[in-house]
């Protein structure tokens, strides 16, 4: 029979529901919290996991959410709620769960989801994690990979200064590491624990936004660099602020020393609007491949219209966006239309025309106003590479910047 994995905080309910399905002849492993069936999954692929929604270390959309972007979600999932509502049974659904039981469960009700999700075609999970390696023929991405690789040989941490349109969950996942594990660091709101850290072994422990971490978890995150070497880990951590901005906040000194010591800043969405397309394309067929959407294609207009949007919420937003498109999208081909239907107008391209029937001063003023209004945003404000794009020096941009009366922030001019 199958090998299912159960997942609850509940003592009662994992032996009640171990209880009865091994009555009916499964195999069953309990795990008390998401650390546990982390640890679990990493060891082993069960047949099929019951999975809690609340629990206290993580919840189980959080960790539904791990699973499925790290390519670990090769098993059909059922979530369990006692305080489950509409929307988060479509959530869990939508990023890969196939079925959802509110508490309490009745015999039946489970014995039948139980039935369905293991009678389902199981995929094999040969297909990838979307990683840098996958664009040898973009020349900017092929040298943040290179880079990665070659800070990787010396240190086990690296901290991305990043701006609007961040890539850095694509360049953290790049980083080589000796097994597939993944832990973000941001979704634990417990104290960290060795058991969660030993789950993710030779693998990767990410932040996507130092400033977003709670007192407990800086202390979670201080806690796992220490042992980063023990369990043979990298970690990657994700910034706006600069260290100055972080101290005032209250971060401790010698743990942002330490965070600060190997840092860059990655290319943004806008330096690699060329290679979107590929991107796509790539996010596309990881999505085909792992059986989370039909077999769907992006036609050229498609294509032309993704590098042009913009995107401020960098890789993630594309990679929702394409998922969104091949489940919507009701032929083989995504069109012009659909990327149309799914995506606002890119703001690059909204509010670019200028009246020419003005005087010259001020059609100026108003090309100006939309120039460094375009650069503030791509480049999340940071002065240093919008003066490099400029062609100005910094003394200039600002003064342009406050005649011009735009927002600008100098938190990240490194």
């Amino acid at each position: 029979m199958a090998n299912i994995l159960i997942v609850d905080d509940e003592i009662g309910i994992r032996e009640l529901l171990s209880e009865i399905l091994r009555d009916e002849g499964h195999d069953i492993l309990l795990a008390e919290n998401a650390a546990r069936a982390r640890a679990i999954r990493q060891e082993t692929r069960p047949d099929l996991v019951l999975l809690d929604i609340w629990m206290p270390d993580t919840d189980g959309i959080t960790l539904l959410k791990e699973w499925t972007t790290s390519g670990l979600l090769t098993m059909p999932v059922i979530m369990m709620s006692g305080h489950g509502t509409i929307d988060t049974a479509v959530e869990a659904t939508r990023i890969g769960a196939i079925d959802y039981l509110e508490k309490p469960i009745a015999l039946q009700k489970l014995l039948n989801a139980v039935k369905g999700a293991l009678q389902r075609p199981t995929t094999t999970g040969t297909h990838t994690v979307l990683t840098l390696s996958l664009f040898p023929r973009s020349s900017t991405l092929r040298d943040l990979n290179r880079r990665l690789q070659q800070i990787a040989e010396k240190s086990r941490t690296l901290l991305l200064h990043t701006g609007i349109g961040s890539i850095a969950e694509l360049a953290a996942r790049s980083v080589p590491a000796t097994q597939s594990g993944w832990l973000d660091l941001s979704t634990i709101a417990q104290p960290l624990n060795l058991q969660q850290l030993q789950s993710c072994q030779g693998g990767i422990l990410y932040v996507p936004e130092l400033s977003r971490l709670s007192r407990l978890q800086q202390k979670n995150l201080a806690f796992a660099m220490e042992r980063l070497e023990r369990f043979n880990q990298h970690l990657v951590v994700v910034t706006t602020q600069d260290r100055g901005a972080l101290l005032e906040a209250g971060w401790d000194a010698v743990l942002l020393d330490q965070l600060f010591e190997v840092s860059f800043t990655p290319p943004s969405m806008a330096d690699i609007q060329d290679d979107i397309p590929e991107l796509a394309n790539q996010l596309l067929q990881h999505y085909i491949k792992s059986d989370q959407v039909p077999p769907r294609k992006l036609s050229t207009a498609a294509q032309n219209a993704l590098r042009t949007q913009g995107w401020p919420g960098g890789f993630e937003q594309l990679r929702a966006a394409i998922k969104s498109l091949a489940l919507s999208t009701l032929e083989e081909e995504i069109s012009l239309a659909d990327v149309r239907r799914i995506l606002p107008p890119g703001e690059d391209s909204a509010g670019l025309t200028i009246s020419l029937d003005q005087p010259l001063r001020e059609a100026r003023e108003a090309f100006e106003r939309l120039y460094f209004e375009h650069h503030l945003r791509t480049e999340g404000s940071n002065m240093t590479r919008i003066a490099e794009k400029c062609g100005l020096e910094r003394t200039h941009l600002y003064r342009k910047i406050k005649q011009l009366n735009l927002q600008s922030s100098r938190r990240s001019e490194d």
